[in-house]
């Protein structure tokens, strides 16, 4: 009976969110325009909103005040604050609610009040982006808590640097998100009987959520997004070296940091803590149907974009999205429930990271719209024009911003931007005659997409599995850092490795007069 009433409730909430899903998409129809996200969600509709976004975003972004990113910061310091001082009240999703929307129902009311048509446009725009983005992750969500592996790895130094650095070779082939989903219970419960594991989960988020994704358009939506704007699918390869650099760096400092955890564990606790860590029982994988569900999702992903089935054409608005929550019943129903006992599912962790993104979705719009402007030249901002013209200046700037805001429109601004000094406008496919500019224009690219992928660590709001891979730890008895704690990690580790990356890649000549020697 409990069996039948977990399917039930499951049932309920499938069809909750595919109702949701279709109303939101209807109206996104009307408005014309899908985020950037979907590159990853909603793969179909990135390319025409991309160029919508750059032609009609800067005329209200030019309008708004800098106030207006207000409430965002609100939303990030309530995430930051209230865990450490409120932590049992924020504990509640009900009082998550109440924060998420007590900024966003302000943000959505001005931009409707004070700017009409256009402002509604954006709100569509933005209600559709939320909606692909969590049919995504819990479309991924659902399908790799079907995936069992019984037995046990074992959680030493060397077992878990080897599962990330898998998880960071995944991360380009079946995006940050699945590979993100698919190892992170495998490697919670390798180390279940170790003390300090904070760490480790922690890297996970550097290698496998957010820098193993580089080397190909499904890797992060980013890339698909400059895929879908001209960017040849193998270009990103070229950036093996950049990714090598930070992937191999951040594998080795983890190793050197667990082992040391692991030695203190030893001296700390009695008995041998890795005899402990080391004993397992056989390894078999439960649920090897859900791999396939797994690359559904991704073929969803990569036939979209393609047009595959359309003549080249980007599927109808609210294909991809029905097509993934259709593989993700499928994947529910044909997978038995004990799987997903084993593995602790529950919705706990999905259900979190609806209501927090859907504040942060409404309220970083008037971040975006006046960043994009300021990008544009049409406004100053504190004064500043923008004035961005080395390479290194645009990895950091795309890198920073995207820490806090979605990175892929984060992207889409600074490509644009780019292309524009080159004298290329923002039209579909702008970014193929970009590169064909010469090597100073693809150096600006790599710089760009470099930060855009790699900075998203930065943060838990960085990229789109961080918040994820936090929930489910915790849920799994890991005590996460705050958000400012997690920054403290992500300051001590990356940022230094961010600036070795600049100095062996992204300086040298103006890359204006490059482009014009080659």
């Amino acid at each position: 009976m409990p069996t039948f009433r977990s399917n039930l409730e499951s049932i309920v909430f499938l069809r909750r969110v595919a109702v949701t899903s279709v109303s939101r998409i209807v109206r996104g129809a009307c408005a014309g325009l899908a985020s950037t996200s979907l590159a990853f969600a909603g793969a179909s509709e990135a390319a025409p909103s991309a160029s919508a976004s750059v032609v009609s975003g800067p005329s209200l972004g030019a309008e708004l005040g800098l106030w207006s990113v207000l409430p965002f910061l609100g939303v990030l310091l309530s995430i930051a604050i209230l865990p450490l001082f409120a932590h049992h009240w924020w504990e509640k999703n009900r009082n998550r609610a109440l924060v998420s929307f007590g900024f966003a129902v302000p943000v959505a009311a001005y931009l409707l009040l004070a700017h009409g048509a256009h402002g509604g446009h954006v709100l569509l725009e933005k209600l559709h982006e939320y909606v692909s983005f969590v049919v995504l992750l819990a479309s991924l969500f659902v399908i790799t808590g079907g995936i069992y592996i019984r037995g046990s790895l074992s959680g030493t130094p060397l077992v878990n640097t080897a599962i990330l650095a898998i998880g960071g070779a995944l991360a380009s082939f079946i995006g940050t998100t699945g590979a993100s989903m698919l190892l992170l219970r495998p490697l919670l419960r390798a180390n279940e009987s170790r003390q300090k594991k904070t760490h480790i989960v922690i890297f996970f988020i550097f290698v496998v959520s957010n820098c193993g994704g580089l080397l190909t358009p499904l890797g992060d939506p980013p890339l698909y997004l400059g895929f879908l704007k001209g960017v040849p699918f193998g270009w990103t390869f070229g950036l093996w070296k950049e990714w090598l650099v930070v992937n191999v760096a951040l594998l080795a400092i983890f190793n050197v940091w667990d082992q040391r955890a692991l030695n203190q564990e030893e001296k700390r606790r009695p008995g041998a803590q890795l005899e402990r860590v080391m004993q397992h029982e056989p390894l078999r994988i439960d649920g090897l149907l859900n791999f396939v569900w797994l690359l559904g999702i991704v073929g969803v992903i990569y036939a979209s974009g393609e047009g595959l089935g359309t003549g080249g054409e980007p599927w109808p608005i609210g294909t991809p999205e029905a097509a993934m929550l259709g593989f993700c019943a499928v994947a529910w129903f044909t997978t038995r429930a004990e799987n997903r006992s084993l593995n602790k599912f529950s919705w706990g962790p999905i259900q979190e990271v609806a209501i927090l993104f859907a504040g942060i979705f409404v309220t970083m719009a008037p971040a975006l719209l006046i960043l994009n402007s300021w990008g544009q030249g049409e406004r100053v901002v504190f004064g500043a024009e923008f004035e961005a013209s080395q390479p290194w200046q645009y990895f950091w700037l795309s890198g920073g911003l995207s820490s806090f805001l979605d990175n892929a429109p984060t992207y889409l601004t600074f490509t644009a931007t780019a292309a524009g000094k080159f004298g290329v406008p923002a039209n579909e496919q702008f970014l193929s005659t970009f590169l064909a500019q010469g090597d100073g224009a693809a150096l600006l690219l790599a710089a760009i997409s470099c930060g855009s992928v790699f900075m998203g660590a930065n943060t838990y709001i960085g990229n789109g599995p961080n918040f994820m891979v936090k929930a489910i730890a915790e849920e799994n008895g890991v005590r996460m850092p705050s958000f400012f704690g997690y920054m403290a990690y992500s300051c001590l580790i990356l940022l230094p490795l961010f600036g070795v990356i600049t100095w062996l890649f992204f300086t040298g000549d103006d890359v204006l007069n490059v482009s014009a020697r080659a």
